[in-house]
């Protein structure tokens, strides 16, 4: 489980029902103690009319009054009184009970709710109340068991209507308890999802750092952030220093040799010019594979990079009558550094322009969660042999043609790596215009890599 939202939820959702469920038997408790001590009381109090109204006449018990409730008078009235001599002489009973006597001497286990169970005239339960009394003086008092009783149905209906609407309510509190914790939830992460937005606009180049505000309980999390990224500022900076001082480094010794390449014989000036070339080119390759390490990103349009892109290559290519085709999405972005973006469509562009015969086709589009690039021309093309060789990290394709200078070949597979570097491809195949189509696809969201060692 890895959703902080869904572990409040289920944290939420279990307390909530523990709560909840000791609520129900506590009240349910609470309640059914209240109604069963109410019907007690009434039957202690039927049994304490009984006994005030009893007297001994030779002998033998009898009522000089009975407790007034009508229901005792109607046959099955719903509320019972016997009296019970324990020498086993005759009982004495209300009407009610009409021919059923309660039986004082029920078993333990036919208790319910602290009353003894026995059947009434309608075959259904009741439940007894009773007590062991005496009536007389010593040394010969007369002992008897008063009971009174009532259906126990009065008791499971008053019960059961207490429980419906305790159902209810306990529901309704669920309802409002978990519409709580969803809101405490939605309110609780708002400023972790500021924080993943901070995020998102530091990555993008936007902010420096996640700032200083938020809940002190993130504090900690946010200051260690924003020490890393103060770290990684520090080493951008030290890392430019050090490719501009590799670059300023080679560039003498390189012009060095360039120069006595000169006075070498002709057979071998060609071959060493073109080393010293490979050399530079190869330089310049791993000082951009450096900066791209080091870069900060940023949101860049695709219109407005391969625009200027396009301005800048549209005069050299006029000369050969090479007509050009733009259709880009104005509202297409990429989270890339606009220096790496530029250097890879401008390999690429620059492929087309210095190739094609008479057309260039630019255009991008997104389709589902990708931005997808494509750059075609109606030139030779490479032989699908060769495809792959010429993305490949060293690979070279030798060519004849006069347009291509010497040690060139490395523009298409920089073009590549950088590509690999946002997590984005870039494939090689042949145009319906009968040339070179280069197709380069972005994810929406891109996630920098780290950069393959180049060579």
């Amino acid at each position: 489980m890895r959703s902080l939202r869904l572990r409040l939820a289920v944290g939420a959702v279990i307390a909530i029902g523990l709560v909840l469920l000791v609520a129900w038997f506590s009240l349910t408790r609470l309640f059914t103690d209240h109604v069963v001590g109410r019907y007690r009381s009434e039957m202690m109090t039927t049994v304490d009319t009984l006994a005030a109204e009893l007297v001994l006449r030779e002998g033998r018990l009898m009522l000089t009054g009975e407790p007034a409730d009508p229901r005792f008078d109607l046959p099955n009235g719903g509320r019972y009184w016997q009296i019970s001599p324990v020498d086993g002489s005759n009982s004495l009973r209300s009407r009610s009970l009409w021919d059923v006597s309660i039986d004082s001497d029920a078993p333990p286990n036919s208790h319910y709710e602290g009353f003894t169970t026995s059947e009434g005239p309608d075959g259904r339960p009741m439940l007894v109340h009773s007590q062991t009394l005496s009536l007389g003086e010593e040394p010969r008092p007369v002992r008897f068991v008063a009971s009174a009783a009532f259906p126990q149905r009065e008791l499971d209906e008053a019960l059961n209507d207490f429980q419906a609407p305790l159902q209810l309510m306990l529901l309704a509190t669920a309802g409002v308890l978990a519409a709580a914790a969803f809101f405490q939830n939605a309110i609780g992460l708002v400023p972790l999802r500021r924080l993943s937005e901070r995020a998102a606009a530091v990555r993008a180049g936007r902010e420096r750092d996640f700032g200083t505000s938020g809940p002190s309980e993130v504090q900690p999390l946010v200051s260690e952030i924003n020490l890393l990224l103060k770290e990684r500022e520090v080493a951008v900076e030290r890392a430019r220093a050090r490719a501009s001082d590799l670059a300023h480094g080679l560039k003498t010794p390189l012009t060095v040799l360039a120069q006595l390449a000169d006075r070498l014989p002709a057979e071998d000036r060609a071959l060493a010019l073109r080393q010293v070339e490979l050399a530079r080119q190869r330089a310049d390759r791993q000082l951009q594979a450096a900066r791209m390490g080091v870069e900060r990103m940023a949101t860049t349009s695709v219109m407005g990079l391969g625009g200027k892109l396009v301005s800048v290559l549209r005069p050299v290519t006029a000369e050969r009558d090479v007509a050009w085709e733009v259709s880009i999405d104005s509202s297409l972005s990429l989270d890339v550094d606009p220096a790496d973006l530029a250097e890879c469509l401008g390999n690429l562009l620059d492929n087309a322009a210095k190739w094609a015969r008479s057309f260039i086709r630019f255009s991008a589009r997104r389709v589902n969660d990708a931005i997808t690039i494509v750059i075609e021309d109606d030139g030779p093309g490479i032989a699908e042999q060769d495809r792959d060789a010429i993305l490949k990290r060293g690979a070279r394709i030798d060519s004849t043609d006069e347009r291509e200078p010497e040690g060139a070949g490395l523009g298409l597979a920089i073009s590549a790596d950088i590509a690999d570097a946002y997590g984005a491809s870039l494939t090689i195949d042949q145009s319906d215009l009968g040339g070179l189509r280069a197709r380069l696809t972005f994810p929406v969201r891109v996630v920098r890599r780290p950069l393959r060692d180049p060579v």
